[in-house]
């Protein structure tokens, strides 16, 4: 299909832990760029520490900000939900369409940039996101049979039902699963066959940081040491105590580690063990998604990113 004459944005994908940000920050600066995030869990507010929010190349990107607005790389959709307030992909979707078309009217380049393979293909794919209410029956039902046989029991049931879910859903987030199932249940039709693709939106350039597994491992653990010395316990701590622990937003990687500790459940050692495994897997989870795009451009190296831009511009 022509997308010649569609409106150009530029796309970083990738695992978590692989330098999304810094590519990121140097495009926006190079091309004039304001960055969009497709993050399910930075769109919290207070989610700073175990979102990656706060990373060193965000603080020395705010610090420039302040003593220079002019050389500030603008971010839309972080921070704009509080944690007690849902947020969907179908909304996601609308907020990002509404903002890519403000950011092209004002002459810039949208760049998408983000690890949640959902949100980026609700665009890049302009997949049609199936409106399916939830049912309390049906979630006391499943809760219940989380409480009598386990999480993984009801992971098992959704992965005989759609085996693609094991690749989407995340098997130690309980809400997510449920989800999954409900939708599956609802409709008759696995989860992950519930999303149409449409017309094009836009003219994507999608581009793949890729990091070999040992290198990626180790950015994750340093990444999470990091978070640990920049306060993530006492960032949990006041999330909780102004939200309480049950919200869905707590069940990110991060958050629910840290309350397991809170409650006295694991140790700090197995808090922080426990959440670079997760994290590790969730990063495995998110290059299968993300392989399965055949349109993505993946780089060995970053310097790679800037004559594709170049070139996709032109």
């Amino acid at each position: 299909m022509d997308n010649s004459k569609l409106n150009k944005v530029l796309v970083i994908v990738g695992p978590t832990g692989s330098g999304k940000t810094a590519l990121s920050l140097m495009l926006a600066k190079e091309f004039k760029g304001e960055i969009v995030s497709a993050d399910s869990r930075q769109i919290y507010r207070g989610m700073d520490i175990g979102t990656a929010k706060a990373e060193p190349e965000l603080r020395i990107m705010n610090q420039e900000s302040r003593k220079n607005k002019k050389a500030a790389v603008k971010h839309h959709l972080v921070d704009i939900r509080n944690p007690d307030r849902d947020y969907s992909v179908g909304q996601y979707k609308k907020d990002a369409i509404k903002t890519i078309n403000k950011i092209v009217k004002k002459g810039r380049l949208p760049i998408i940039v983000g690890g949640t393979g959902l949100y980026v293909s609700a665009l890049v794919d302009n997949l049609e996101i199936p409106a399916v209410k939830e049912s309390k029956r049906l979630r006391k039902k499943l809760e219940k049979e989380i409480t009598e046989k386990g999480l993984k029991s009801l992971f098992d049931r959704l992965v005989e039902l759609d085996p693609e879910a094991a690749y989407i859903v995340d098997p130690d987030n309980p809400r997510r699963v449920i989800r999954a199932l409900e939708i599956a249940i609802a409709t008759g039709k696995p989860f992950s066959e519930q999303r149409k693709k449409g017309k094009p939106l836009f003219d994507f350039l999608q581009i793949g940081i890729n990091l070999a597994p040992d290198i990626l491992k180790l950015r994750i653990e340093n990444r999470i040491e990091e978070m640990f010395r920049s306060g993530l316990v006492k960032e949990v701590k006041k999330l909780v105590k102004k939200y309480g622990e049950k919200k869905k937003a707590f069940d990110a990687i991060g958050y629910r580690e840290v309350i397991q500790h809170l409650r006295g459940e694991i140790t700090l050692e197995e808090c922080k063990e426990l959440m670079i495994k997760n994290t590790w897997h969730y990063a495995k989870r998110q290059m299968t998604w993300f392989n399965k795009d055949k349109t993505i451009k993946w780089l060995d190296d970053v310097r790679e990113a800037e004559p594709l831009v170049l070139d996709f511009l032109e």
